[in-house]
Order: C-alpha cells, then sequence, then structure tokens
C-alpha cells in the first residue's frame, strides 16, 4: 500500500477556503454565484480528498532484515499487553473466587491470625499472576525459537509465504505473517497480527488483514486460517466483522485448561477462480 501524504495543516487552512476572501458574498449576479458555488465545490473536494489521504500516514512493504528489533519489540509488546486481561479473566473464575476465600479463611479459623491469612492472599495473587504471563511469555519464546528465529528464511525463502511490516514515520507498528498451512497445503494460516498501540484505530489491523486475504487469492489458496486466544477480544471482533467464521477450540496446553483459557480458530473461505469468474461474467456492468 503507498503512504499516503497529507497537506501541512496550516496550508490547508489557507488553502480550503477559510479567509474572509472565501466567505465574503460573490458579486456580478447569477453568473457569480454559479461560479461561487463551483469554486466552493472544488475546494470542498478538494479537502475532503486531503483529509483521506492524511487519515492513512503509513504504507504496508515486506519485511527487511533491518526491521528486525522493531518486529520483535512490537511482537512481544502485543503479547505481554494480553496479560492483564488474563488476570482479570482468572480472578473472575468460580474456582479461583473459592480459592482466594478459602483458603485464608481456614488458616485464619485453624490458626487465628490475620496476618497469616494475608500472607496466604498475597502468595495465592502471585501464583494467579504467574499463571496469567505463563501462556504468553511460553509463547513469544517458543516464537522466537521457531519461525521467528529467522523471519527472512521462514516467511521470504519460499514462494506461498511473506511477511509484513506496517511503516509509520520511519518506523515500523504494525507485523502480520502467513504461511502454508502444515499439511494443508490449500490452506494459508496468518500469524503474528500486532500493531503498536499508539497506531490503533487508524485501520492498520484491517488493511494488514485484507492484504493477506488478496495474497491468499493471488497465490491460489482457497482458505486462510488462524487461531487466536478468548482473551484477545479485539481480535475477535476484527476477524468476525471481515468474514472470518470460527471453526473449533481447544486447549493448547494444562495451564489454559486450568484457567479456562481456549484457543479458537478461524477460517475465511476464498472464491475459486471458477466462481470468480463466473460471478464476474454474470454480474453486469
Amino acid at each position: 500500500m503507498p503512504m499516503s501524504r497529507g497537506l501541512p495543516h496550516s496550508w490547508e487552512v489557507a488553502e480550503m477556503g477559510h479567509s474572509s476572501d472565501f466567505l465574503s458574498l460573490p458579486q456580478g449576479g447569477p453568473e457569480g454565484v454559479q461560479g461561487h458555488l463551483a469554486l466552493s465545490l472544488s475546494l470542498m473536494d478538494f479537502e475532503i480528498q486531503a483529509q483521506q489521504s492524511s487519515m492513512a500516514p503509513y504504507h504496508i512493504r515486506k519485511y527487511r532484515e533491518n526491521d528486525r528489533t522493531r518486529v520483535l519489540d512490537v511482537f512481544s509488546q502485543g503479547m505481554n499487553e494480553h496479560i492483564p486481561t488474563t488476570f482479570c479473566h482468572i480472578l473472575k473464575l468460580p474456582r479461583t473466587l473459592v480459592l482466594l476465600l478459602g483458603v485464608p479463611l481456614t488458616l485464619f479459623l485453624f490458626s487465628g491470625s490475620w496476618v497469616l491469612a494475608l500472607i496466604a492472599s498475597l502468595i495465592l495473587l502471585a501464583a494467579l499472576r504467574f499463571l496469567s504471563r505463563y501462556p504468553w511469555t511460553k509463547f513469544i519464546a517458543m516464537s522466537l525459537r521457531t519461525d521467528m528465529s529467522d523471519i527472512t528464511k521462514t516467511y521470504l525463502g519460499k514462494p506461498g509465504s511473506c511477511f509484513w511490516v506496517v511503516e509509520a514515520e520511519g518506523q515500523v507498528v504494525g507485523i502480520m505473517g502467513v504461511l502454508p498451512a502444515t499439511l494443508q497445503k490449500e490452506k494459508l494460516q496468518l500469524l503474528h497480527l500486532c500493531v503498536a498501540p499508539e497506531h490503533r484505530g487508524q485501520g492498520i489491523a484491517k488493511a494488514l488483514v485484507r492484504t493477506a486475504l488478496q495474497f491468499a487469492r493471488d497465490q491460489g489458496y482457497s482458505q486462510v486460517i488462524l487461531i487466536t486466544s478468548m482473551v484477545q477480544h479485539s481480535a475477535w471482533a476484527l476477524y468476525q466483522h471481515m468474514g472470518f467464521q470460527k471453526t473449533h477450540q481447544f486447549f493448547s496446553s494444562m495451564i489454559c485448561r486450568l484457567v479456562a483459557i481456549p484457543t479458537v480458530g478461524f477460517v475465511y473461505h476464498l472464491p475459486s477462480a471458477g466462481a470468480s469468474e463466473a460471478q464476474g461474467l454474470g454480474g453486469g456492468p
């Protein structure tokens, strides 16, 4: 996606009809009124185009090796930010409430010490905090050992796969990779979709997903698949809004089962080449 550059704000205000000259009433009868309206509409169109161009000051390109440090920072930050959400999820589980209330109360009844009960509560909270961190730190470590250990080799070394970065103001602010699904070569798997927090709300994640879908069409894949977790609420909303359908869920580890955080699979069905051609022939002008 080419970078769109907006005009400097001060220049836009000066040129888009906000001076007293443009606000004064036209002279010269109907012809003057028509000319003024035409000029006003032209300025309005120009302003809209400038605003649209300034809304997307980023562009998507393929990964380069000098992006690695920033890519890993965006990836790690994106995963670690789910830890507080996971912690809150764990605290709301009925079994957690029973544990947090039952253990300190039992200790108090047997020992009569509120201090001991308080220490037990703090130890339990620390253990729950560790449980909330464990799945994410494990996933980061696993990714750095496997596909993200050499991004160029994994994603750009063979056809049918790719890794993109989103660049804004000379800095990588978003990432995403795609690989052929294991043992299912007709499916393309979307991986590591992350956007830096300060650049969210600009449509970057949608643009990345659209890039992946277009890549899948061009490469002849029939489906785009991905997995995410139950606590990644914004990801769920994005994928469902863009037409992905939930297929299955499972627990990736005993820890995830213990804290009731399943991994969820999604799929996007791409039309076949024949179906696309038939739709195009029957679509009319």
